[in-house]
C-alpha cells in the first residue's frame, strides 16, 4: 500500500501489479463512511476478487471528529437526533434531505478523482462507498458527467431526491451494485429499495444484493460485489 495526496484528499493505494497501484488497469474508488478512519475500508482490497491488475483507491474523509478518535467525516451530521433515533428505534426519513457540507464534498472527490486519472490513468473507474461514503459516490454520480465503469453502494440511503431524480436518466446504462441490511438500525432498507427502484426506473442496469443484517458489509455482500466488479471491469 502506497499514501498519496489527489485533489488535498489523503488517499491509502493497492493492488496493481505491485500491490501498491502500480500498472495501467482499472480503479476501484471507495468512499468510507461517517466516522470511520481513513483506512477503514482498506481491508476489502484484499478479499474482493477483481480483475488482475485493478487498482484499489481509498480516499480519506476531510473532517476529523473530536471524540471519534482518528474517525473523519464527509460532513457532519447531527449526531445527538441520531443517537434519539437509534434509541427509539425509528430511523428518519432523509430523502428530501440536503445536508450542509455535501456539495463541498462533492467537489473535493471530483477533484480526487481528477488528480487520480492523471496520475493512475486508469482505463476504467468504479466508484463506491459505504454509508455516508455511499450518498457521496451518488451524488457524484448523479450530479457529474463523469466517465464510470460502475457504481457501488454499500448501506447508503437516497439523499435530496427532489434533486437527484430528474438527474438519474443521464446514467442510463450504468451499471449500479447496491447493497443493504434488511434490520440497518441505522439507514433503513425500505429507503435503499426506494434508491434501488428509482435507478432501475431511470434505465440503470441494477444488481441488487440484499442481505438479513445491520449497518455492515457481510461475506455475502463481498462475493456479490466481486461478481459485479469482475463484469464491469
Amino acid at each position: 500500500m502506497r499514501i498519496e495526496t489527489f485533489g488535498g484528499l489523503r488517499v491509502r493505494i493497492t493492488g496493481g501489479d505491485d500491490g501498491q497501484g502500480d500498472g495501467d488497469g482499472p480503479a476501484v474508488v471507495l468512499l468510507h463512511g461517517f466516522g470511520a478512519p481513513g483506512d477503514d475500508l482498506v481491508s476489502l482490497g484484499r478479499v474482493l476478487e477483481v480483475p488482475s491488475g485493478a487498482r484499489f483507491v481509498f480516499p480519506e474523509a476531510p473532517r476529523s471528529l473530536p471524540g471519534y478518535g482518528e474517525g473523519r467525516a464527509w460532513w457532519m451530521i447531527d449526531i445527538a437526533e441520531l443517537q434519539r433515533s437509534l434509541a427509539s428505534g425509528e430511523a428518519r426519513d432523509r430523502t428530501r434531505e440536503v445536508p450542509a457540507g455535501l456539495a463541498a464534498a462533492r467537489e473535493q472527490v471530483v477533484s480526487m478523482l481528477d488528480a487520480l486519472a492523471q496520475s493512475l490513468r486508469p482505463s476504467k473507474v468504479v466508484l463506491g462507498g459505504f454509508s455516508q461514503g455511499a450518498m457521496l459516490a451518488c451524488d457524484v454520480a448523479l450530479r457529474t458527467g463523469r466517465a464510470l465503469a460502475g457504481l457501488a453502494l454499500l448501506s447508503g440511503t437516497f439523499l435530496a431526491e427532489d434533486e437527484w431524480r430528474p438527474l438519474m436518466d443521464r446514467r442510463e446504462g450504468l451499471p449500479a451494485f447496491l447493497s443493504h441490511g434488511s434490520s440497518d438500525p441505522m439507514l433503513p432498507f425500505a429507503q435503499s429499495e426506494r434508491l434501488r427502484d428509482a435507478l432501475a426506473g431511470s434505465g440503470l442496469a441494477v444488481t441488487w444484493a440484499p442481505f438479513s443484517g445491520g449497518h455492515e458489509i457481510p461475506r455475502s455482500v463481498l462475493a456479490a460485489l466481486g461478481t459485479f466488479l469482475r463484469g464491469v471491469l
